[in-house]
């Protein structure tokens, strides 16, 4: 099944967006990879502020990471035109906001790896860094990926 419609069936619009912050780029294609700045967890209006550990469980933060993911998805598809021009995806980092003595991170992001997974298949299989710090503007999760296409 082509993962736009697999994303449709599972209640995922995945719009095209502007790029250019005017600081910097959302996300840039050299060559055959796509480099996304760090996305992070809101999504459809639902923003997931605070910190892992303290305010917010491991469950929403998964659910958050998940957010990322679909936002990292709509910069793929703007850049690329469709998520069918997917090849692989190479690389997360994913930054988890911590408070302190948290450091189940992974569990955190596997929100990301999980999703991924689960739409792209082997192509959503993927390297990737768990760290926690403290993230800007208070978002519990931003994820950046390295993503090869058509």
């Amino acid at each position: 099944m082509p993962y736009e419609e697999k994303l449709r069936e599972m209640g995922y619009a995945i719009e095209k967006i502007e790029l250019d912050t005017g600081k910097y780029m959302q996300g840039v294609r050299s060559g055959n990879l796509i480099y996304t700045a760090g996305q992070v967890s809101n999504w459809a209006g639902k923003a997931v502020r605070g910190k892992i550990g303290g305010d917010l469980t491991v469950e929403q933060g998964y659910e958050a990471a998940r957010f990322c993911a679909l936002n990292n998805l709509r910069v793929i598809k703007t850049i690329c035109g469709s998520l069918a021009n997917v090849v692989q995806f190479v690389k997360l980092v994913g930054m988890v906001n911590v408070a302190q003595g948290f450091d189940d991170t992974p569990h955190v992001i596997n929100g990301c790896s999980d999703f991924l997974r689960d739409v792209f298949g082997k192509a959503g299989q993927h390297s990737r860094s768990a760290v926690g710090m403290t993230v800007p503007l208070g978002w519990a999760v931003e994820i950046e990926m390295v993503v090869e296409v058509k």
